[in-house]
């Protein structure tokens, strides 16, 4: 069954969440959300950011792993008011005084004989005789039949109980919102950046029948193999393992001439001539060097960090190789910038910028050019 509503990105269905929970917390709405999208989009990463965002309690449901009973709790004989009572399980939320996301995943994958319980949850808001507290946030998340995931088609019953979100993947949303902000390593980020095709090739991997795609999840577990695996021919095989042989391929491709020609620590130690003759001298080089910069701005380093980056846009008038009159130097600066102020201000490290005369001759030029 399609699922007939508009898709949007990951980060816009965060803002989404955002939104419903103050407007909860605010009295103003209650509704349940489900998130659809492929498997490995970032469903349950969105949630996990939800939780941490506001500071609610998170109680993760996976409902493919439970029994009715495990939701609906277990029977008691009372023989004082001689009735059986329920006792709520322990997962369920149960203190009104703290906030709470109740995350049901893999709704779509559960046992239909688990569909009526959770139609209580997100309908009327209990189990049983058990109410949720007031405070108590409801998210559910699942894969459909056309992803090749395990799923059973969500009845109307079900589904009219719930606001929608489609979500797809979108390589510059993946990489403000997700990958510079988690630290995921340069070499990936700076791949995705320049081929954006292949940040999600579910749909082409079903197409052909092969078991392993690149998703956002899977890219963001390269980046942890790039950091942990120190032995190169070791990591490719389980980066081959990840992204498939084809994408992986390519990415080690990039990944090596990174390695080779981004040297981010070493350019905050030096300056002058021997700083200029470190920058690399690629699309993919000087990409990746923007993302290890931001990531390994600081307080002490932030000086030397806007130094190196306000010098990329510096670098066809200053080094002989011809590749750079073609290069994006200009506007990769400025998308470098924004990324490093964004950082600096969540940290309070502003004043750095306004010290700094390498920025300031960077908006001068921006000035002057009618760009500011």
């Amino acid at each position: 069954m399609a699922i007939n509503t508009t898709p949007i990105s990951a980060g816009r269905a965060l803002e989404a969440l955002r939104t419903g929970f103050a407007a909860q917390a605010a009295g103003e709405m209650t509704v349940s959300w489900m998130l659809h999208g492929r498997p490995g989009i970032g469903k349950t990463e969105i949630v996990q950011q939800l939780a941490a965002e506001t500071g609610a309690r998170l109680f993760d449901l996976r409902l493919t792993t439970i029994e009715p009973q495990d939701l609906r709790g277990l029977p008691f004989y009372d023989h004082d008011a001689q009735c059986t009572v329920w006792y709520p399980p322990e997962d369920l939320p149960d203190d009104s005084a703290q906030p709470a996301i109740l995350f049901l995943d893999e709704l779509t994958a559960a046992a239909p004989a688990l569909q009526p319980t959770v139609y209580g949850l997100l309908q009327e808001r209990r189990v049983g005789q058990h109410p949720l507290p007031a405070s108590t946030f409801i998210v559910a998340a699942g894969n459909t039949v056309e992803d090749g995931a395990v799923a059973y088609e969500m009845g109307t019953a079900l589904s009219d109980r719930l606001v929608h979100l489609s979500l797809r993947a979108e390589a510059g949303d993946w990489i403000e919102n997700f990958a510079v902000p988690q630290q995921v390593h340069p070499a990936v980020t700076a791949f995705i950046r320049t081929r954006p095709d292949l940040l999600d090739t579910t749909e082409d991997a079903l197409r052909r029948g092969e078991m392993i795609a690149c998703t956002p999840r899977s890219w963001a577990r390269v980046g942890t193999l790039m950091r942990a695996v120190p032995d190169k021919a070791l990591r490719d095989v389980l980066i081959a393992g990840t992204l498939g042989e084809a994408a992986a391929a390519e990415f080690i491709l990039i990944a090596e001439d990174i390695a080779a020609t981004v040297q981010a620590t070493a350019m905050l130690e030096v300056e002058g001539l021997e700083r200029l003759a470190l920058y690399p001298a690629s699309l993919h080089g000087l990409t990746a060097l923007v993302y290890a910069l931001v990531t390994l701005a600081d307080e002490r380093t932030l000086g030397a960090v806007i130094e190196v980056m306000a010098g990329i846009r510096e670098l066809a008038g200053k080094r002989d190789e011809a590749a750079f009159a073609s290069l994006p130097l200009g506007e990769l600066t400025t998308y470098g910038f924004e990324l490093l102020i964004d950082r600096a201000l969540a940290n309070g490290w502003q004043e750095a910028f306004r010290t700094s005369d390498a920025y300031a001759a960077y908006a001068a030029e921006r000035e002057a050019a009618g760009l500011a």
